[in-house]
């Protein structure tokens, strides 16, 4: 059987940390409606997850990225 299973966008180009104020980067893991989208659905790893989470949570307390686009 084949593998297709996507690889992590974060791990394939070497990023250690996620960065908050790369609001480019984290647009594409939020749908419409700004909330955050499952791993399952990104593909990208727990940690990265964690950090992805933890990054956008933070651009919403700057004001960065949006908490509801209604």
């Amino acid at each position: 059987m084949m593998n297709n299973k996507k690889q992590c966008p974060f791990c394939t180009n070497n990023v250690k940390e996620i960065d908050y104020k790369e609001v480019d980067t984290l647009k594409p893991f939020l749908d419409p409606h700004a909330r955050i989208i499952k791993h399952r659905k990104t593909s990208v790893c727990s940690l990265h997850q964690r950090q992805l989470s933890s990054a956008i949570k933070r651009a919403r307390e700057l004001a960065l990225l949006p908490y509801l686009i209604g």
